[in-house]
């Protein structure tokens, strides 16, 4: 269960386009949500991984350790 307030435009919004769609404004909000939360995941685990970058590798060090001619 969720509960949200919105900005009162926002709320029209949503209410005027539930009421030409005839959907709910909880269908709207729920595929607000889904469409964006998997950009938002990306995004935090991004600025997570960029407070604690990883080790670089060169080329040279990545053929050395493939077996590959260098």
């Amino acid at each position: 269960m969720l509960a949200i307030q919105l900005p009162l435009k926002i709320e029209k919004r949503l209410a005027a386009l539930a009421e030409k769609s005839g959907r709910t404004k909880t269908f709207y909000a729920r595929e607000a949500i889904l469409t964006h939360l998997e950009d938002l995941e990306d995004i935090y685990l991004a600025s997570k991984r960029l407070r604690r970058p990883a080790r670089s590798y060169s080329s040279k060090e990545v053929k050395n350790e493939l077996g590959l001619p260098l």
